[in-house]
Parts: structure tokens; sequence; C-alpha cells
């Protein structure tokens, strides 16, 4: 297995196909998907597929989105982390976005944002990137207040796959 990250409560690490269950499980709930503009997933061999993609961008990239587990129970929580995109966004093409997706009974918990915090240390300090960006849903504050907490900043709004957006970005904190 690859690089893995610890916090208080959560073990951040690459996707294994042995996650599919818990993919699964996130990505067939309607709740999950209220404000990505996607449909759930239907059959288990779809997250396959999805994990099977992520792990193509760790060879292409070195990055991609991680497993989250809770350190407690070792149940597959959801997923964080960096993602290199290389289609346009918000005039934007090949930066670091930072992303989440958690498991319902898993929200409100703050795991998004230790796990978020974690994964901007990993990109600035290990990755030596200069700026992450993320975006959300306008109407999604939960995601919203999750990347202020992080210490993203707003920058404007747009529209994307016909729904209107929200732009943030952290650049590189200044040394002392």
């Amino acid at each position: 297995m690859g690089k893995q990250i610890e916090t208080e409560r959560l073990i951040l690490r690459e996707l294994l196909l042995s996650d599919a269950e818990g993919m699964f499980e996130l990505d067939s709930n309607p709740n999950v998907h209220l404000f990505l503009g996607s449909k759930p997933v239907t059959v288990i061999e779809q997250s396959v597929d999805i994990i099977k993609n992520i792990q193509q961008q760790y060879k292409e990239f070195g990055i991609g989105r991680w497993a989250v587990i809770l350190k407690e129970t070792g149940a597959f929580i959801g997923w964080s982390g960096i993602k290199f995109i290389t289609t346009e966004i918000n005039n934007n093409k090949n930066f670091y976005e930072i992303g989440y997706r958690f498991i319902e009974k898993h929200w409100g918990k703050g795991y998004a944002t230790e796990a978020g915090k974690a994964f901007v240390d990993y990109a600035f300090n290990e990755m030596k990137v200069e700026a992450l960006y993320a975006y959300a849903d306008a109407g999604n504050e939960s995601s919203r207040k999750i990347l202020e907490k992080l210490g993203f900043h707003f920058v404007n709004s747009f529209e994307f796959d016909e729904e209107l957006e929200v732009w943030y970005e952290l650049k590189i904190p200044n040394l002392i």
C-alpha cells in the first residue's frame, strides 16, 4: 500500500478495491448527491470502476482522493483528498483541488475538517504546491463552512454544468 496519514481520529490512505462496499454505500445515497449534480450509483460495479479510475490518477499524477477510515472501528466512512484537475473549471486548468464526501451517518462530526486539515498540510509541506482550490454548489452551506474552516477564501461564483457554484482558493502560507 502507498502513503498514509493519521490524524487524531482518522486514517487517510489510498483507495483499495476492498473499499468498494463502502464507496457503494456512499455513492448510492441520493442525499449525498444533493449538491453534486450527479446521479447515485446503482450497482457495486460502478463503485469498483470509480476506485479504478482514482487508482489511475495515483499513477498519472501521484495523488487522488483517499479513503477515510475511522481509527476506532476501522470502518470506511468516506473519501477526502487532493485531485489534479486537467479540465477547465472557472477559467482554471491544471490545478490541485481539495474535496471530500462522507457516508451520511458520519456527517456533522468534524471528519471533513479533520481530514481536510491533514490534506492542506500534505499539499503545502509534502507536495510543495503553491495553491489549492475547491468549488462547491452555491447552496451547500455545510461544504462552504468546511472550506472556510480550512482557511480557504471565497473568490467568485460561476456556472458549471448548469449549476451555480462557488470557487475558493488557498495560497501557500507565508513563511515567517
